[in-house]
Order: structure tokens, then C-alpha cells, then sequence
């Protein structure tokens, strides 16, 4: 796991950009503590910065050069089988001169060409250089686990793991994109392939870019996940044999992720996910080391004890972190800072402190990410099946609209959150499943959003229509209940937990491997009925009852609770100053002129009011761009 960055200019010497690219290197070294390197050529600069996991000898450092010189490779990621494609590879006649996975990949490539991602079973996103040809190949992985982010303006080609390394660059324009700013208002994230700055991209998961006879080749996909669509659920195999497949599958998935040069342990929540990940890494680690948060002030999110329960049960070296409110307030402005794309789903605090401490005692965890897209684990889901099943109690729901948006709605307590989930509910069920799906991801109606800008016209509707179907192109009238999966998988997983997950941890030199992820799993998971998934009485039932013998009892007796961090009450009373006084201010949104001040103010008095609602997840994404702005723009 490292940092990578990189410029290619199509015209003019690259010596001018190495002042830019040590900047670049030095902004990434978080990502990558134990070395750093710098390779040029007559129009090519390549920087890392690493993280060393497999052979964590010199001999792996990068840039890394065959003997020739002629292929140079930087690379973030790690590659789980590259010990069959290192013995595949042995067997044409190559030889190598070290043990770990990066020398295999710039050899399988120099083998096989772009081939070489059909062989690769991993987390990545690299830059090879043919010095003889003068090309760049760039690719991700197929999940998108790995961030890539690029600028191409015909000139210069500068790409970079982090916003903050491209910023190093003064071509990139410091000019915020109205479209992205506005999905940002009402996601809290900004969805791939898009970028807050203007002609600043995400590479999309499962593509790759080639600069080939100085020109751009654009962006091209090299995999996509099967539209289940294309699936032939008659075929399917039956539900007690998925469950055998999927522990074998996800035996073989955890086994192939602890391949590690150092100390490895496991996130271990007490959810379903994470303790299914530890009961299988157990039986290939007896002194496996486990790492958990607890919350004392917020008994309903505190799992600790059932993390407790399983690391009893599979005799894991456990530690838990138990913080308070004041500790999740002390380190808001340690994560804030390490923010370099507005990004505001709050419990990236969590992760961050999460993966600080965790880093104390290991340099690579194993994580749940993926599991609750992939195998329908959230409430949402729930709330779907039953819209597309009907009946009374959801026509019910439906007749007391008027009423749910009469009353008060808060997250902060269990009546307000309730009625602000029958709201929602309600609202969802009238819409179609496109709309439907969208309104439950957001946390702001695009019209609400539109309202907190000034510049009302500068957002272009239709093409934002456009953009906003591309990202929802999965969904259709009727559709298989897979397909909203299938739309978690390709935009919430990639766009916001992978995002965060991979910007804490990496915040603190810490790898964080997800073993839900593998592609093998993934296929054949989204390839089942989704009546194996979800049913009335359970989400996330294929590997509830896959994994039932070998889990303790008392993780099927309690509901799933998500974490929300204290927002209403920081925001009411701990950040108040720093939002009326300056982030907020009239003075300041009025300077600034991107922001409507009188919709700004009035979100503002709802916040305070007896009747927050939604507000706080508003006000905080407001909070965040702010802090981002004042720290990258102005």
C-alpha cells in the first residue's frame, strides 16, 4: 500500500515539474512512511511513496525497473496471487531478483501486456512506463478499492493517488465544478468518475488510460461487474449449496489476504461482516490480534461486547478503544485536515481514530467493507423489499405522510428518528425505483440543494440529468431486486466507504485489506437469487445462516445498528461559533459568492430549532467544504 503520483508532459521538458513533483511526493508520505522515490525521463516524472508489506527488503522500493530499464512501474496495492502468476511466469522464462508482488506485476505485464489485469487477483491502481515507446498505461482495480485521480489538458498528463499530491501541480485549475459540488450537497460525497475541481477526474473502477504516440487514448474499461440482468436464476444453484460455496469462497478469500511481510490483525465490530472475517482468519492465525471502537457515551452504537463474545470464542489477542464523545471532538479537525475532496460522512471520524490506534500494533487489517452492499445488510434494503412486496402495513405508511411530515424529525432521539424514517419511507414508496433509490442515498432533495447555491443557472439540469442516469443506468421499471445491489456496489461502495476507508486508514500508514471484495466472490454472490439475500424477516440471510454453526448465538438475537457520530449536538453547541461567526458568517458567504446566504441562514435556524430533521448532515457537509476551501482554494 503506498502513494503514487506522476506528470507527463507531451511537449515540453519535464525539468520544470521537479520542483512540483517533490511536493507532490512529500504531500503523499502518510500513505507511504518507510521510503520514497523519484524516477524521470526526457518527458515522464514517476514518485512513490511506500508502505512495505511484501518483501519489505530495498529491493522492492519503487520506481521499479526490470534490468533492462526499459519498463518503469509505480504501484499502490497489493496483488494476492502473485506467487501462481509468479510460477505461470517462471515457467516462459523470467527470473527475479525479489519476493514480492511488484517485480511479478511489471513482469506479467512486459508477458502479457494490458493482459496481465485478467490474471490479477487484488487492490491496485499502477503506472507502467515503456521508455522505448514512450507510453503510459494507468489502471484500477475492479472494484475501485484504490484511488486514482488524473488532470490530462493536452499539454500534461498529471495523475495522483490524493487531491492533495495533484494540487502540488500549478497547471491543475483551482476552479470548483458546479456539477460535482452540486451531487456533493445532496450525497455528501462526490460520485466517480467525477471531481470537485473542473477537468480534474476519479479513473472509474475496472479501467485503465493509455498514452500512446503522445496522444491521450481516454479512459476504457477493462472489467464490469455482470448486470444481473444476464443472470438465469432457474439455473441457480440451490440455497443450502450457496451457502457451502459462499463459506468456501470466502475461506479461500480471507486465506489469500493474509499473505503479509508484517504484523497483521483484524477490524473486528461484532457485526455480522467483521466476525465472519475473524472466525475464518483464525483458523490461519492463533495469536490473530483484533481491534474494535466502543463509544461510552452512545450505549445504542456500542458493539463492543458482542466483539467481545467472538473474540472469546476464536481466543483472538483483542483490543478495544473505547472513546468518548470529547475523544471523537478532539480528533475532528486531525481528520478534517487529511480531507482533500469536500467529503462528509461523519463516521470517517470513527475511522480514523479507528485505524490510528490499530496502526500501533499492526500494519495491515482485515475489514467487513462490502459486505452489507453485496449481500443486502442495510435498512434501506429492508425498506425496498417491502415497498416491492406491498401490502397493508406499507400503504399504511404511505396514508400517514401528512402526518410524518408534520411531526418533529431528529436523529438525535428514538421518537424523532422514527418519524423521520416513516417520512422518508413514505416519500420513497410513492417514487419510482431510480428516484426511489436516490432519494435514499442523499440526504438533501436536489431542489433543496439548488436552493443553498447562488448561482442557480450555473448548474446545466439536463446535463446534470444525464450525469445522474449514468450513475443510476443499473436500475430499471420492475427490475430484479439485484439491481439495487448492483448500484450500491458501483456507486455508495465506491463514492463513499471505500473512499473513507481507504483515506483513514492511509491517513495513518495503515493497510486495510477487504476480503468481501475478492471478484471471485463478488461475481458469484450478485449472480443468486436475491430471495438467498433478503426476505422478510432478514437482511444479509445467505451468509447469516451460511456462518450460523460457527457464530455465537447472541449475534442473531439483537438488530444491526449503524454508528452516527453526536453531529446535532457539536454542531448545536461545540461548533456553533465556528459556524456563525465564520464558516457560515453572512461576511464570509457573501465574500465567497458561492453560497446563497439567506438559504445558508435559514438551514442554520432549522438546525437550531426544535424541528432539526436532516439538518445537522447539511449543516456538517457545509462545515466540511468550508474547511476544505479555506484549506486548498483560498
Amino acid at each position: 500500500m503506498c502513494g503514487i503520483c506522476g506528470i507527463y508532459n507531451y511537449q515540453y521538458p519535464i525539468e520544470r515539474e521537479k520542483s512540483a513533483m517533490q511536493t507532490a511526493i512529500q504531500r503523499l508520505k502518510l500513505r507511504g512512511p518507510d521510503s520514497d522515490g523519484l524516477w524521470e525521463s526526457d518527458k515522464v516524472l514517476l514518485g512513490h511513496t511506500r508502505l512495505s508489506i511484501l518483501d519489505t527488503s530495498s529491493a522492492s522500493d519503487q520506481p521499479f525497473q526490470e534490468e533492462t530499464g526499459r519498463y518503469t512501474l509505480i504501484f499502490n496495492g497489493e496483488i494476492y496471487n502473485f506467487a501462481s502468476i509468479k510460477k505461470t511466469l517462471e515457467q516462459k522464462g523470467h527470473t527475479f531478483r525479489t519476493s514480492g508482488d511488484t517485480e511479478v506485476l511489471l513482469k506479467g505485464f512486459i508477458e502479457w501486456d494490458l493482459g496481465i489485469l485478467d490474471h490479477l487477483n487484488g487492490f491496485f491502481a499502477f503506472v507502467i512506463h515503456d521508455q522505448m515507446t514512450n507510453r503510459i498505461v494507468v489502471a484500477r482495480d475492479r472494484m475501485g478499492i484504490k484511488p486514482l485521480l488524473y488532470y490530462n489538458d493536452g499539454q500534461h498528463f498529471i495523475f495522483a493517488s490524493e487531491m492533495k499530491a495533484l494540487l502540488a501541480f500549478p497547471q491543475i485549475p483551482h476552479k470548483i465544478n458546479d456539477q460535482s459540488l452540486f451531487f456533493y450537497l445532496q450525497l455528501n460525497y462526490i460520485p466517480s468518475p467525477h471531481c470537485i475541481l473542473d477537468q480534474v477526474h476519479k479513473l472509474p473502477p475496472g479501467h485503465y488510460i493509455e498514452i500512446k504516440d503522445n496522444q491521450f487514448q481516454g479512459s476504457k474499461a477493462w472489467y464490469s461487474l455482470p448486470h444481473p440482468s444476464i443472470f438465469d436464476h432457474q439455473n441457480a444453484p440451490s440455497y443450502k449449496k450457496a451457502q457451502q460455496d459462499l463459506i468456501q469462497l470466502m475461506e479461500e478469500s480471507v486465506q489469500l489476504r493474509m499473505i503479509s511481510d508484517v504484523p497483521l490483525g483484524v477490524f473486528l465490530s461484532g457485526g455480522m461482516d467483521s466476525s465472519v472475517i475473524t472466525a475464518l482468519a483464525a483458523r490461519h492465525n492463533k495469536q490473530l490480534q483484533t481491534f474494535s471502537i466502543g463509544f461510552k457515551d452512545e450505549p445504542l452504537f456500542d458493539e463492543t461486547y458482542y466483539a467481545e463474545l467472538v473474540a472469546k470464542k476464536f481466543q483472538t489477542q483483542h483490543t478495544v478503544f473505547s472513546l468518548s464523545n470529547d475523544d471523537l471532538f478532539a480528533d475532528l479537525f486531525a481528520t478534517l485536515d487529511y480531507i482533500d475532496e469536500p467529503f462528509a460522512d461523519p463516521t470517517a471520524l470513527a475511522m480514523h481514530i479507528l485505524s490510528r490506534h490499530t496502526r500501533k500494533a499492526v500494519t495491515v487489517a482485515l475489514s467487513g467493507d462490502g459486505g452489507d452492499e453485496l449481500l443486502a445488510g442495510y435498512n434501506k434494503h429492508l425498506a425496498e423489499f417491502r415497498i416491492r412486496q406491498g401490502g397493508m402495513l406499507v400503504e399504511g405508511v404511505k396514508l400517514g405522510a401528512p402526518l410524518w411530515k408534520l411531526l418533529p424529525q431528529s436523529r438525535a432521539n428514538r421518537m424523532g428518528n422514527i418519524v423521520r424514517q416513516l417520512h422518508r419511507f413514505a416519500s420513497g414508496a410513492n417514487n419510482g425505483e431510480q428516484n426511489r433509490y436516490w432519494q435514499w442515498a442523499s440526504i438533501l432533495p436536489a431542489q433543496k440543494a439548488l436552493t443553498l447555491l447562488k448561482h442557480k443557472s450555473s448548474i446545466d439540469l439536463h446535463n446534470y440529468q444525464i450525469a445522474k442516469k449514468t450513475l443510476l443506468n443499473g436500475l430499471h421499471p420492475n427490475g430484479d431486486f439485484n439491481e439495487v445491489l448492483y448500484t450500491d456496489l458501483q456507486l455508495v461502495l465506491v463514492g463513499d466507504m471505500l473512499h473513507k476507508t481507504d483515506m483513514m486508514s492511509m491517513a495513518n500508514g495503515l493497510e486495510v485489506r477487504t476480503p468481501f471484495l475478492d471478484h471471485h466472490l463478488v461475481e458469484y454472490v450478485s449472480a443468486l437469487p436475491s430471495s438467498y439475500k433478503i426476505n422478510k424477516k432478514y437482511k444479509k440471510r445467505l451468509l447469516q445462516d451460511a456462518f450460523r454453526p460457527l457464530l455465537p448465538t447472541e449475534l442473531y438475537q439483537r438488530p444491526k445498528h449503524g454508528f452516527d457520530v453526536p453531529l446535532l449536538k457539536w454542531l448545536q453547541n461545540e461548533l456553533k461559533s465556528l459556524l456563525t461567526a465564520e464558516y457560515l458568517s453572512s461576511k464570509f458567504i457573501m465574500e465567497q459568492n458561492i453560497f446563497d446566504n439567506n438559504a445558508i441562514q435559514q438551514l442554520l435556524k432549522q438546525l437550531f430549532s426544535k424541528n432539526p430533521a436532516d439538518s445537522a448532515l447539511s449543516v456538517w457537509s457545509l462545515l466540511v467544504f468550508q474547511h476544505w476551501y479555506k484549506k486548498h482554494l483560498v
